[in-house]
């Protein structure tokens, strides 16, 4: 018997077993059995040892799986050591979808078509889904020849695309569920030995452990990214609310709440007001969404998505104060960013309600004073300098005086208007007898005067302002300068001119028939009218006021003129040219020769 194992281990063909047989001198029948255990011998020990080889295969294969962590890497690496252990032409897996029953195939190793990896199998049907349904090892030596099947057409043309005939299926089982199918194929036919069917299944189990581990590890990895976002967010948020909570702390305006949230929120931010005015940061474009988007977030308190921006409208209460625009750098921005956002903007209605309150303080403390001047309720000198010093104001001399009647606005949007002119100008604004008051340190009133009246219009209302100058000094300048504005407003509402700015200049005879006027304002209006021309006399001891009434007597004949002075006409051209230089070039014009010549009159009434 050694004889013959010694043969069969070496390979030696049947017909060396024949001439060995015919030369022995045993027992024929007695060495042919001991051939032929000799054969069951060698086939079991080759068994052993193919079983051994495969066993350890399959557990250094089981090994490697276990450290794959990746789930598609994980299952890629399944299918081909699969396809190795069995040396098939082709292996895949299917995984179970259990929403719509069936088993759709998750990756192939070996296939011949993309449309093969395409297929979904509903639980039943084919070799596939038989295993995918019932839970237990199926296979066929040739799949388009065996009824066993529940056989569809489009899943026959697929089998025949890949040229598919021998196929075994085992499933792959997490905790006695069919999470999928792990399946091995030949282009040819051919049967599953037991021992095939053994090592597949013993496979498909470290693979199910293995596939599950990576799910389990993607899941923890998927937790533990999700909760690192939280925490970085939940550290964001708090890094912006002690951000926000400081400058609030700190009186920050919003130029300053929007340049922390675009630095926090790493974007783009511009803050507009109720009306569209930009109030902070760059311009946004507005889109076709903007206004919706708006009303939206004004109803909601909610930031909205709009157009690739992201809008929070700034509410107290129900007051809509402002509009916070962000432009994201990422499509969609996350909850964390629009959390800060809106809380950004609970901090700008909150900076802009203080800044309305300590405005309307300012403006309260400064109508106040204006009025205690204008009322003579100050007190002593020393008093009025402190309240002024306060308030940042100088009442130096010349100061600009401006009563203004405002229409289409409110009283208060007009006083606060006001208000920021007096503050930049070191002066002081309030209301006074249903009239907008301004007194500032200037040399300018009419320009003055426009300016107010554009900032006015530019808010919607419709002004009529009186302007003044005053030389004299501090509280009684004051009240001279609020006098004549005042005059001037009433002559210009008496006379309907509402819309328009003016001074006494430019009012001229009218001011005097419609004002309220004493020696003061006679004596103001001999001096707008005939000023220039007196003082040269006075300076000089000419004689050109009387040139000047001696012409207007004479209906403007220099000749009569002349004879009446006792002086050549050339002379009386002379001195006429002279009050040209100081008067200017519209002296003659009939408006003005009105006033000049009311003037010369109330000259000669009192006494020159």
């Amino acid at each position: 018997m050694a004889t013959f194992l010694d043969l069969l281990a070496d390979g030696a063909p049947r017909a060396e077993f024949d001439r060995l047989l015919a030369g022995s001198d045993g027992d024929p029948a007695e060495l042919r059995r001991e051939y032929d255990l000799a054969l069951r011998l060698q086939e079991r020990m080759r068994r052993q040892d193919q079983r051994e080889r495969e066993t350890a295969a399959l557990y250094e294969t089981a090994s490697d799986l276990t450290a794959i962590r990746d789930v598609d890497a994980i299952l890629t690496a399944i299918v081909r050591r699969a396809r190795q252990l069995l040396r098939a032409d082709m292996t895949y897996l299917s995984l179970n979808d259990e929403q719509d029953g069936a088993s759709y195939m998750k990756v192939t190793d070996g296939a011949l078509t993309p449309e093969f990896a395409r297929l979904r199998l509903p639980l039943g049907t084919g070799l596939l889904g038989l295993v995918a349904q019932r839970g237990a090892p199926y296979f066929t030596e040739d799949y388009q020849a065996d009824a066993r099947f529940v056989h569809r057409t489009y899943i026959d043309d697929a089998v025949a695309g890949e040229r598919i005939r021998a196929i075994l299926g085992v499933p792959l089982l997490v905790e006695g569920e069919v999470i999928g199918t792990l399946l091995a194929v030949h282009r040819s036919v051919r049967p599953f030995p037991p021992e095939e069917v053994s090592l597949l299944t013993s496979f498909a189990a470290h693979a199910a452990v293995a596939l599950e581990n990576a799910r389990l590890f993607a899941e923890l990895d998927r937790a533990h990214r999700t909760m690192t976002e939280h925490t970085a967010a939940v550290e964001r948020a708090a890094a912006a609310h002690d951000r926000l909570t400081d400058l609030l702390l700190h009186g920050g305006g919003v130029d300053e709440v929007a340049e922390a949230l675009a630095g926090l929120l790493d974007a783009g931010l511009a803050v507009y007001g109720p009306d569209g005015a930009l109030l902070a940061g760059p311009p946004v474009p507005a889109g076709p969404a903007w206004d919706a988007a708006v009303a939206e977030s004004v109803a909601s308190g909610r930031s909205v998505s709009a157009d690739g921006l992201l809008v929070a409208a700034a509410m107290a209460g129900s007051e809509h104060l402002a509009t916070l625009v962000l432009h994201p750098r990422q499509p969609e921005p996350d909850e964390a960013e629009r959390r800060t956002l809106e809380r950004g903007a609970l901090v700008t209605a909150l900076v802009l309600l203080f800044a309305r309150a300590a405005a309307e303080a300012e403006e309260r403390l400064g109508s106040e004073l204006l009025t205690d001047l204008l009322e003579r309720r100050m007190g002593a000198p020393v008093r009025v300098r402190e309240r002024l010093r306060r308030r940042g104001a100088s009442l130096a001399p010349p100061l600009v005086g401006l009563a203004a009647a405002v229409e289409g606005m409110e009283r208060y949007a007009a006083t606060r208007i006001v208000a920021r002119l007096a503050a930049g100008r070191h002066g002081l604004a309030g209301e006074h007898h249903g009239a907008v008051v301004l007194v500032v340190p200037g040399e300018d009133p009419l320009g003055l005067g426009e300016e107010l009246h554009t900032a006015l219009a530019g808010a919607g209302g419709e002004a009529t302002i009186g302007c003044a100058l005053s030389t004299e000094p501090e509280v009684a300048g004051v009240r001279a300068a609020y006098d004549d504005a005042r005059r001037c407003l009433d002559a210009l509402l008496s006379l309907g001119r509402r819309g328009e700015v003016a001074d006494a200049r430019a009012l001229g005879l009218a001011r005097l028939l419609l004002g309220d006027n004493g020696p003061e304002a006679v004596a103001e209006f001999l001096t707008d009218a005939l000023g220039p021309v007196l003082e040269w006399d006075a300076a000089r001891g000419t004689s050109l006021v009387d040139t000047l009434d001696a012409w207007y007597a004479a209906g403007g004949r220099h000749k009569d003129a002349a004879v009446a002075l006792h002086v050549h006409p050339n002379t009386v051209v002379q001195r006429l040219d002279r009050v040209t230089e100081l008067l200017g070039r519209g002296w003659r014009d009939p408006d003005r020769a009105l006033d000049l010549q009311l003037a010369l009159r109330l000259r000669r009434l009192h006494g020159g």
